[in-house]
């Protein structure tokens, strides 16, 4: 009986924590509202047509929640970029990873003839 209690209470725990995770990532509503300015470099839906951009659409939170960060904090370095998350707040970038990673991923090859 006890590994039974045991077994259920670490599956409730476990389902708590990842709920707990999921929700700390940010609004993407929001975050969709705070994206105008990406927009320009990055595309409506995250996969720009110029291949120097990055495609955010379908990237993990956490990985764009961590590389805003470092871009913030110069760990990063990129010209744009960097003037760019200087402002952000922590929960500006929670919500732009929260809208980017919700996006359907865009799988692009990207036109490179003109170069």
């Amino acid at each position: 009986m006890n590994r039974s209690i045991a077994f259920v209470l670490g599956l409730v725990m476990s389902l708590v924590g990842s709920a707990a995770s999921a929700q700390a990532v940010g609004d993407p509503i929001a975050g969709q509202e705070k994206a105008q300015t990406c927009i320009a470099c990055h595309g409506a839906k995250g996969a720009a047509d110029n291949p120097e951009f990055p495609i955010l659409a379908g990237q993990h939170a956490d990985y764009l929640l961590h590389t805003l960060r470092a871009y913030q904090s110069g760990d990063r370095v990129n010209a744009i970029m960097n003037g760019q998350a200087a402002n952000l707040s922590e929960e500006d970038m929670r919500d732009l990873a929260a809208f980017y990673s919700q996006l359907e991923p865009a799988l692009h090859t990207p036109d490179r003839s003109r170069r």
